[in-house]
């Protein structure tokens, strides 16, 4: 599909756009590509709903000439991006794409009418100094992309969707590129802190995904609970997969966020 692009003060952001009817935005996570949700897209299209699918700054077919690569600035470009297509949409966010649409929540509510949080970084995990540490130095050197790509695995145990190999070699391509590499690794210093800080301005309703299995958090359940309590919203948990449930396990994510869609863009 050929991207369409929407300006931003900076530099562009590419997005799909597929469907008729009120919209959603699905926002990815840090080091994926807009096609994360390709088996997300064709269950709302056939839903009766207009889609679109963003690369944060610096990702797939995105510019690389921002200045900043954080929560804050995929929520601002989700943001504008609902403005020029027309909202309220639901937003859809994976991974830091949660914590992005979560800040656009409580940022933008009369552009909102609903989220769905999947895998959802909203606040900083726990981790030592020298944890940190280490991940940093793994992810801004010219190593950065390998790392990326041999870590990438183990974020989805369990089942995978039949074209997970095609979808890993496509972001494998998109990190060739050095401008591209070094976007991904400003992108990998955000932190969820400013969002923690506003969740309690979330009035949407929500729904929250969380893979059984995701290994970016030391209790999954126990993270999956304390997000949809502190945001009042619904909870799936995911069998069999890890960091991104709207992906891997479709067939179970499919059903419930359809449900979800209608009832959010009804309220």
């Amino acid at each position: 599909m050929t991207p369409h692009f929407l300006t931003r003060p900076e530099g562009r952001i590419a997005y799909d756009l597929a469907g008729s009817g009120p919209l959603v935005v699905c926002v990815p996570g840090m080091g994926e590509l807009r096609s994360t949700y390709r088996h997300t897209v064709p269950a709302l299209v056939a839903a009766g709903y207009r889609v679109a699918t963003m690369d944060l700054r610096g990702h797939g077919d995105s510019d690389t000439t921002f200045t900043t690569y954080d929560d804050l600035a995929a929520a601002q470009d989700a943001l504008a991006l609902v403005d020029e297509l027309g909202g309220p949409a639901l937003l859809i966010g994976n991974s830091m794409g949660a914590g992005a649409v979560a800040w656009a929540a409580a940022e933008r509510p009369d552009l909102v009418s609903g989220l769905v949080l999947s895998g959802p970084f909203v606040r900083n995990p726990p981790t030592s100094r020298a944890m940190l540490a280490m991940f940093r130095v793994l992810m801004s050197g010219p190593w950065a992309a390998k790392a990326w790509l041999s870590y990438l695995p183990t974020l989805s145990p369990g089942q995978r969707p039949a074209d997970y190999v095609e979808h890993r070699a496509a972001i494998a391509a998109s990190l060739r590129d050095r401008a591209y590499r070094r976007a991904f690794a400003a992108t990998t210093r955000t932190t969820h802190e400013p969002v923690e800080q506003r969740l309690d301005e979330v009035r949407c309703p929500v729904l929250v995904v969380m893979g059984e299995q995701d290994p970016d958090f030391e209790d999954p359940a126990a993270e999956a609970q304390w997000v949809a309590e502190r945001l009042h919203g619904e909870l799936v948990m995911v069998p069999e997969t890890g960091h991104y449930p709207h992906a891997d396990r479709a067939d179970v994510v499919n059903p419930a966020l359809v449900r979800f869609a209608s009832a959010s863009t009804r309220a």
